[in-house]
Protein backbone atom coordinates (compact mmCIF):
# COMPACT_ATOMS: atom_id res chain seq x y z
CA UNK A 1 0.00 0.00 0.00
CA UNK A 2 2.62 2.41 0.96
CA UNK A 3 4.60 2.05 -2.50
CA UNK A 4 1.44 3.46 -4.33
CA UNK A 5 1.63 6.45 -6.12
CA UNK A 6 -1.53 9.30 -6.16
CA UNK A 7 -1.36 8.18 -10.01
CA UNK A 8 -1.76 4.56 -8.85
CA UNK A 9 -4.90 5.55 -6.50
CA UNK A 10 -6.18 7.47 -9.29
CA UNK A 11 -5.99 4.41 -11.46
CA UNK A 12 -7.59 1.75 -9.18
CA UNK A 13 -10.21 4.54 -8.25
CA UNK A 14 -11.38 4.40 -11.90
CA UNK A 15 -11.13 0.42 -12.20
CA UNK A 16 -13.12 -0.14 -9.03
CA UNK A 17 -16.18 2.92 -10.31
CA UNK A 18 -16.19 0.57 -13.94
CA UNK A 19 -16.14 -2.60 -11.76
CA UNK A 20 -18.99 -2.02 -9.32
CA UNK A 21 -20.87 0.86 -11.02
CA UNK A 22 -23.15 -1.98 -13.10
CA UNK A 23 -23.95 -3.74 -9.46
CA UNK A 24 -25.22 -0.23 -8.41
CA UNK A 25 -24.43 3.03 -7.93
CA UNK A 26 -24.19 3.18 -4.42
CA UNK A 27 -21.37 0.26 -4.83
CA UNK A 28 -19.14 3.07 -6.56
CA UNK A 29 -19.41 6.25 -4.49
CA UNK A 30 -16.54 5.23 -2.36
CA UNK A 31 -13.94 5.77 -5.23
CA UNK A 32 -14.98 9.28 -6.53
CA UNK A 33 -11.99 11.36 -6.89
CA UNK A 34 -8.76 9.42 -5.92
CA UNK A 35 -9.94 6.95 -3.60
CA UNK A 36 -9.06 3.56 -4.01
CA UNK A 37 -10.21 1.98 -0.94
CA UNK A 38 -14.22 1.88 0.37
CA UNK A 39 -13.88 1.57 3.98
CA UNK A 40 -10.31 1.28 6.02
CA UNK A 41 -7.16 1.55 3.51
CA UNK A 42 -6.02 -2.10 2.81
CA UNK A 43 -2.26 -3.42 4.58
CA UNK A 44 -1.46 -5.30 1.48
CA UNK A 45 -3.11 -5.20 -2.48
CA UNK A 46 -2.04 -7.79 -5.25
CA UNK A 47 -3.50 -5.70 -8.37
CA UNK A 48 -2.93 -7.61 -11.38
CA UNK A 49 -2.01 -5.64 -15.05
CA UNK A 50 -2.30 -5.53 -18.45
CA UNK A 51 -1.51 -3.27 -21.35
CA UNK A 52 -4.47 -1.80 -21.38
CA UNK A 53 -3.72 -1.04 -16.84
CA UNK A 54 -5.30 -3.02 -14.01
CA UNK A 55 -7.02 -5.90 -15.01
CA UNK A 56 -7.81 -7.27 -11.10
CA UNK A 57 -7.23 -6.43 -7.80
CA UNK A 58 -7.78 -7.96 -4.27
CA UNK A 59 -6.97 -5.94 -0.87
CA UNK A 60 -6.24 -7.36 2.44
CA UNK A 61 -6.07 -5.40 5.96
CA UNK A 62 -5.52 -7.62 9.44
CA UNK A 63 -8.55 -7.08 11.69
CA UNK A 64 -10.20 -8.69 14.58
CA UNK A 65 -14.01 -9.47 14.19
CA UNK A 66 -16.21 -10.86 16.84
CA UNK A 67 -18.30 -14.22 16.23
CA UNK A 68 -20.16 -15.51 19.50
CA UNK A 69 -18.41 -13.21 21.60
CA UNK A 70 -14.89 -13.75 20.69
CA UNK A 71 -12.54 -11.20 19.23
CA UNK A 72 -10.71 -13.47 16.52
CA UNK A 73 -7.70 -11.97 13.85
CA UNK A 74 -8.37 -12.95 10.71
CA UNK A 75 -7.21 -11.29 7.47
CA UNK A 76 -10.06 -9.73 5.94
CA UNK A 77 -10.38 -10.02 2.12
CA UNK A 78 -11.61 -7.51 -0.49
CA UNK A 79 -12.09 -4.58 -3.38
CA UNK A 80 -11.88 -7.55 -5.35
CA UNK A 81 -12.80 -7.23 -8.85
CA UNK A 82 -11.78 -8.53 -12.32
CA UNK A 83 -12.24 -5.70 -14.87
CA UNK A 84 -15.69 -5.95 -16.82
CA UNK A 85 -13.96 -6.98 -20.05
CA UNK A 86 -11.90 -10.03 -18.95
CA UNK A 87 -15.03 -11.33 -16.81
CA UNK A 88 -15.55 -15.09 -17.84
CA UNK A 89 -11.79 -15.41 -19.21
CA UNK A 90 -10.34 -17.30 -15.89
CA UNK A 91 -8.37 -14.22 -14.33
CA UNK A 92 -9.75 -14.18 -11.24
CA UNK A 93 -7.66 -17.30 -10.75
CA UNK A 94 -4.68 -15.53 -10.24
CA UNK A 95 -6.05 -13.71 -7.57
CA UNK A 96 -5.16 -16.93 -5.51
CA UNK A 97 -1.33 -15.34 -5.54
CA UNK A 98 -2.77 -14.16 -1.74
CA UNK A 99 -3.25 -17.42 -0.41
CA UNK A 100 0.66 -17.15 -0.21
CA UNK A 101 0.38 -13.93 1.54
CA UNK A 102 -1.95 -14.88 4.29
CA UNK A 103 -0.08 -17.80 5.39
CA UNK A 104 3.18 -15.18 6.17
CA UNK A 105 1.32 -12.58 7.80
CA UNK A 106 0.75 -16.05 10.42
CA UNK A 107 -3.29 -14.76 11.08
CA UNK A 108 -5.58 -18.01 11.09
CA UNK A 109 -8.21 -17.21 8.93
CA UNK A 110 -9.16 -15.69 5.92
CA UNK A 111 -12.25 -13.73 5.78
CA UNK A 112 -14.36 -12.08 2.89
CA UNK A 113 -17.97 -11.45 2.44
CA UNK A 114 -19.61 -10.97 -1.29
CA UNK A 115 -22.72 -10.86 -2.19
CA UNK A 116 -25.15 -13.76 -2.87
CA UNK A 117 -25.12 -13.07 -6.68
CA UNK A 118 -21.32 -14.35 -6.55
CA UNK A 119 -22.05 -17.49 -4.93
CA UNK A 120 -21.11 -19.53 -8.46
CA UNK A 121 -18.40 -17.78 -9.29
CA UNK A 122 -16.68 -17.90 -5.38
CA UNK A 123 -17.39 -21.55 -5.79
CA UNK A 124 -15.99 -22.33 -8.53
CA UNK A 125 -12.91 -20.08 -7.72
CA UNK A 126 -12.16 -21.01 -4.16
CA UNK A 127 -14.59 -23.84 -2.52
CA UNK A 128 -13.63 -26.42 -5.49
CA UNK A 129 -10.21 -25.38 -5.03
CA UNK A 130 -10.11 -26.51 -1.32
CA UNK A 131 -9.19 -23.00 -0.48
CA UNK A 132 -11.61 -21.81 1.54
CA UNK A 133 -15.35 -22.61 3.01
CA UNK A 134 -18.64 -20.39 1.59
CA UNK A 135 -20.83 -19.84 4.86
CA UNK A 136 -24.39 -18.95 3.44
CA UNK A 137 -27.58 -17.49 6.39
CA UNK A 138 -25.45 -15.82 7.94
CA UNK A 139 -25.83 -11.92 9.16
CA UNK A 140 -22.75 -9.70 9.22
CA UNK A 141 -23.26 -6.50 11.33
CA UNK A 142 -21.12 -3.93 10.21
CA UNK A 143 -20.83 -0.02 10.09
CA UNK A 144 -21.55 1.98 7.87
CA UNK A 145 -18.40 4.13 6.09
CA UNK A 146 -20.03 7.45 6.39
CA UNK A 147 -21.68 7.98 9.86
CA UNK A 148 -25.06 10.46 9.05
CA UNK A 149 -27.66 11.67 11.14
CA UNK A 150 -31.08 9.99 8.80
CA UNK A 151 -29.93 6.45 8.89
CA UNK A 152 -28.19 4.10 11.50
CA UNK A 153 -24.27 3.53 12.01
CA UNK A 154 -24.85 -0.08 11.97
CA UNK A 155 -25.19 -1.98 8.67
CA UNK A 156 -26.58 -5.96 8.84
CA UNK A 157 -26.68 -7.35 5.78
CA UNK A 158 -27.64 -11.45 4.67
CA UNK A 159 -24.25 -12.26 2.65
CA UNK A 160 -22.03 -15.41 1.60
CA UNK A 161 -19.36 -15.95 4.18
CA UNK A 162 -16.33 -17.16 3.01
CA UNK A 163 -13.11 -18.25 5.33
CA UNK A 164 -9.62 -19.38 4.38
CA UNK A 165 -7.86 -21.85 6.86
CA UNK A 166 -4.60 -20.45 7.56
CA UNK A 167 -2.88 -20.63 10.49
CA UNK A 168 -5.56 -23.25 11.98
CA UNK A 169 -7.92 -25.71 10.69
CA UNK A 170 -11.26 -24.53 9.42
CA UNK A 171 -12.80 -27.21 12.30
CA UNK A 172 -11.53 -24.44 14.43
CA UNK A 173 -13.49 -21.23 13.39
CA UNK A 174 -15.99 -20.39 16.12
Amino acid sequence: ESELQLADHTELAEFFRNSYGPTGEFNAQPFEGNRSWAGARPELRVIGYDARGVAAHIGLLRRFIKIDGVDLLVAELGLYAVRPDLEGLGISHSMRVMYPALQELGVPFGFGTVRPALEKHITRLLERQGLATIMSGIRVRSAHREVCPDRSPVCIEDVLVIVFPVGRSINEWP
